[in-house]
């Protein structure tokens, strides 16, 4: 028996489905026993895993980390379970390992990690550990010898996702997954394809698949929709892909098959890809339900996109451009922006900050979301940047579990050396003025009366551009609580 752990990822969020975990799972099917243990939906993660351990006797345990909230959640856990239960192997995958598989096996209590997609090795690992077979050549690995020196595998390539099964839905409580959004009132997650195709050295992506990029046919895609809907009442359907909309034929071609469904849908996409999308796609994805695109527009400054690697033609005009082609269409545009980059973070706030009011003016729906610089291990000017102002990671995963790398996991820290408190409150403040001045529309619990005072409250200081003591509005936010995209998504 084998069991899998997904941590704690937020309090305040309804969880969202395990799909790392189905993945994997989905490669077991019929070949092992396993139980997904999902520390969101339990009162508490080390008993409900304690329990399961002693019920099913299971000797493997597989938990999957993001950084922030996830890893402040496994360390503890596997920490105390590798001492009651020693003969356990315990197994790190996900996001966290994948970047930073050095310091997680100087942690006792994890036995291997694997780094990347280890859809198709994780059968061969299972198998060898459990014959007591040499397991240290598999790609991905990342493991210790006798000598307890750390070893990582080079990482295996994006498998092709076409080979692979189907999420085995039918191992969660799908209700307790299903939730009540803008896009529908029963909206699920899923993953249509995996990996990017492009470079930017801002992103972990990279780091993870080096460009690497493989997604479902059209076809495909809109038959595992349809069996959300039929089988589990989707009403919409987000794609959490690190980039959906790569190719304009199978995004039309999906949109097609699933227009007779009436649901809403999203997923992320770029900004000069979608540019090149011509009306007839845009009709038929708006038709079909597309409300909204997520876009890493990360600065309207040419120079700061060429630092960042965004690649392709991706620059102020192009985010602009593709903002009015969605205003015709009427798809929202979600925009995000790292704001306050190194070298010169007072100025890029600036830039970044006229550039968003001059978006706003193409394209008043234009969702933005702010996010902080957090540097990934991804070589560019970007890292070089920021060690030279003195950033420097977390040597050990104690460190990155307090409040002050929990906070830089999910990029909004502004606790780093370049910044300082002039700039940390230009932002801050500009971010409550605009948010209050175009609520979100994803917030489906904010009220007309809410929205009206707080436009009608912040439509001065936006007019005037002046962002500093916005006393009233943080007054207002206790009355009408406003969600923040950034934070809650939606």
């Amino acid at each position: 028996m084998i069991l899998f752990y997904n941590p704690v990822s937020s309090a305040s969020k309804k969880p969202v489905l395990p799909m790392s975990l189905l993945a994997i799972g989905a490669m077991l099917e019929g070949v092992e026993e396993y139980r997904i243990v999902d520390g969101n939906l339990v009162p508490d993660g080390l008993t409900a895993l304690r329990q399961a351990l002693v019920e099913t006797k299971a000797d493997i345990l597989c938990v999957t980390v993001m950084p922030g909230p996830q890893l402040s959640n496994a360390s503890p856990i596997c920490r105390a379970l590798k001492a009651e239960f020693p003969h356990v192997t315990i197994l790190w995958g996900g996001y966290f390992p994948t970047l930073h598989g050095q310091i997680v096996m100087q942690e006792a209590y994890v036995d291997y990690v694997f780094r990347g997609h280890c859809e198709l090795a994780f059968g061969e690992f299972v198998a060898k550990v459990r014959a007591g077979e040499d397991v240290t050549g598999l790609p991905g690995l990342g493991w210790r010898d006798a000598e307890g020196k750390v070893h990582l595998n080079q990482k295996p390539p994006v498998p092709d996702i076409n080979a692979l099964p189907d999420f085995p839905y039918h191992r969660v409580d799908m209700d307790a997954y299903v939730r009540s959004s803008f896009l529908g009132s029963r909206t699920i997650a899923h993953h249509a394809s995996y990996g990017c195709p492009f470079q930017c050295n801002f992103c972990a992506v990279v780091h993870k698949v080096n460009g690497r990029y493989s997604a479902q046919t059209a076809e495909r895609t809109a038959a595992v929709v349809e069996k959300l809907v039929r089988e589990h009442g989707a009403t919409a359907v987000e794609f959490y892909d690190s980039n959906f909309f790569v190719h304009e034929a199978r995004c039309a071609e999906f949109a097609e098959r699933i227009t007779h469904l009436d649901i809403g849908w999203w997923g992320f996409g770029r900004a000069d890809t979608m540019l090149k999308f011509s009306d007839a796609t845009w009709a038929k994805m708006r038709k079909s339900g597309l409300k909204m695109v997520f876009m890493g527009a990360e600065s309207g400054d040419l120079e700061t996109l060429k630092r960042m690697n965004k690649g392709g033609k991706q620059d102020g005009n192009a985010i602009l451009a593709v903002a009015e082609k969605m205003r015709r269409h009427d798809v929202v545009p979600e925009m995000s922006f790292i704001i306050g980059n190194p070298p010169d973070p007072a100025k890029d706030a600036e830039n970044t900050i006229q550039f968003i009011r001059m978006l706003k003016k193409v394209n008043p729906a234009t969702e933005i979301v702010f996010y902080i610089y957090s540097p990934v291990p991804v070589e560019g000017a970007m890292l070089q940047e920021a060690q030279a102002a003195g950033f420097e990671y977390p040597k050990d995963v104690a460190t990155w579990t307090e409040a002050k790398w929990e906070k830089f996991a999910q990029h909004l820290s502004s606790n780093l050396p370049w910044m300082n408190d002039d700039i940390r409150r230009k932002i801050g403040n500009f971010q409550r003025v605009l948010h209050a001045r175009y609520p979100t529309m994803t917030d489906t619990r904010l009220t007309r009366t809410g929205r009206f005072a707080l436009r009608t409250m912040a439509a001065w200081r936006y007019k005037t551009q002046f962002y500093d003591f916005p006393i009233e509005l943080r007054l207002l936010d206790k009355v009408f609580p406003y969600q923040r995209p950034e934070i809650q998504g939606f």
